[in-house]
């Protein structure tokens, strides 16, 4: 969970936020927001995952709840999964640390060749080699950590004045220069989120582990505890060794412009390497879950040849789900033009899951009013962990926030993209639940109509052990 949050948000994000955010003052606010939004989205999905332990996340509780039109939920969250690239962004950011660290220009093709490099190596060791990536993504878990709490210790020694650079005074009059801009605000909370996006990574897999319950009892107040304290002292770090001006210039490489400012141009390189690890680990574990989550919608029938993404052939991996995962991650990677692949790539994955978020807040809420809803042997919704109402709501009210603000026009300058309309990921990410919902209408409506015939939903169990869902054609009587 902790290698699934930490990638390359925090090394990444932090310039664009106080550029968008337009003081030190509001950019930490943004961090202490992005931070209390996670924390309520933590207990939600803990709740959800305490309830209904299985592989899936999202997927399940939607279904549990939101079962008319039937199928409805299903079609729309895997076209949700199966369409969105959730590795390419970080993938994009190593490039751009390698070629830093080599002190190559950055350009669009050598960037996304090694980006490109970088998440195949991630396919292939997951889908070829599952123990041996396991091992490599917590080794390079424990690489991030480590070069984090470097980061803290160099810049509270900088803010004490025991090192020889010049104070960059960011923290007098730390909220001079704040934006009003509800795009600027939207936009940089849609930043620090992506940092701590990974908080439900756990629920993906929840039928692989042992003791579930105990696991994200433990597990996740544990690591967003840890991130988010880390996150905090980051920044604070960054403000305290590098001026404002030149963090905000120093784009996504801000965590290459703190270790020259301290160490100079030999270990601003080696450290860069050392970052390009971290998103390399985060590549590994982003790829590992959004495999799964793909599999485990091969196993809902859904979707054309369900039994290929279901399988875990040849070697007891989801190679097919971390093969889809791979081809989409990397159109996305490859199709925005230059300037512009890490944000549109950061903001259309971030875009569709406050609408995920959305249901997912509403779905809780609808089982605190109505706790009978879904049983089927009139037992209440009683599970292990409870988020609370309020908790619920405010999770609720903050991504119904992310999925509307987006859309107010930036004022000039405050635009994300260089080439791109401000408002082409919220469009492609509503897009991408219209593509499900289309889907599910000509698969479950309009076809069996024309056919004359009922789907009807039937268990089957395949060669590896696992069960999964099989839609046959049952002929209605004229």
């Amino acid at each position: 969970m902790f290698n699934r949050m930490v990638g390359t948000g925090i090394f990444a994000t932090p310039s664009e936020i106080l550029s968008l955010s337009g003081s030190v003052g509001l950019a930490l606010f943004m961090w202490v927001a992005g931070m209390l939004i996670a924390f309520a989205g933590m207990a939600v999905y803990m709740e959800f995952g305490t309830a209904i332990p299985r592989n899936g996340g999202e997927k399940n509780y939607l279904e549990y709840v939101y079962r008319k039109p039937k199928f409805l939920a299903t079609a729309m969250y895997a076209a949700y999964v199966i369409l969105l690239g959730w590795a390419g962004s970080n993938s994009v950011v190593f490039g751009e640390y390698i070629l830093n660290a080599a002190q190559v220009e950055v350009n669009r093709w050598n960037q996304r060749g090694i980006g490109l490099a970088c998440i195949t190596a991630a396919f292939l060791i997951h889908g070829l080699a599952l123990n041996w990536g396991l091992r490599l993504q917590n080794f390079l878990g424990v690489i991030k950590l480590l070069i984090l709490i470097l980061i803290i210790i160099c810049g509270f020694v900088a803010l004490g004045g025991h090192l020889r650079i010049d104070k960059p005074d960011n923290f007098s009059n730390a909220f001079a220069g704040t934006t009003g801009s509800a795009y600027g605000v939207v936009t940089a909370l849609y930043n620090v989120i992506w940092s701590y996006i990974g908080y439900s990574n756990a629920n993906y897999a929840l039928s692989e582990v042992k003791d579930p319950v105990r696991t994200l009892k433990r597990a996740g107040p544990a690591a967003i505890i840890l991130v988010s304290i880390l996150y905090m002292l980051v920044n604070i770090a960054y403000l305290a060794a590098v001026p404002k001006a030149d963090i905000v210039g120093s784009g996504r490489i801000l965590a290459a412009s703190f270790f020259r400012n301290i160490f100079g141009p030999r270990a601003e390189r080696v450290l860069s390497v050392f970052v390009a690890l971290s998103a390399f680990g985060n590549v590994l574990s982003v790829i590992f879950s959004q495999g799964r989550l793909v599999q485990e919608i091969g196993r809902e029938g859904v979707l054309p040849f369900s039994k290929l993404w279901a399988s875990n052939k040849p070697l007891n991996a989801p190679f097919m789900g971390l093969f889809e995962h791979w081809c989409v991650s990397v159109i996305i990677m490859l199709a925005p033009p230059p300037g512009d692949a890490y944000n549109f790539i950061l903001n259309v994955i971030s875009y569709p899951l406050a609408i995920v978020n959305v249901f997912v807040a509403g779905a809780l809420i609808h089982l605190y009013l109505h706790p009978f809803f879904a049983s089927r042997n009139g037992e209440r919704w009683q599970p292990p962990i409870r988020a609370t109402l309020p908790v619920a709501v405010f999770f609720l009210l903050s991504n119904i926030y992310l999925v509307v603000a987006p859309f107010v026009p930036p004022d000039d300058g405050q635009n994300v993209y260089e080439h791109l309309p401000y408002y082409l990921h919220c469009v492609v990410g509503i897009g991408v639940f219209v593509a499900g919902a289309i889907y599910w209408l000509f698969w479950a409506v309009i076809l069996p109509k024309l056919g004359n015939y009922q789907l009807v939903r039937e268990n089957e169990l395949m060669d590896d052990g696992w069960t999964r869902h099989v839609f046959s054609r049952r002929p209605l009587l004229e």
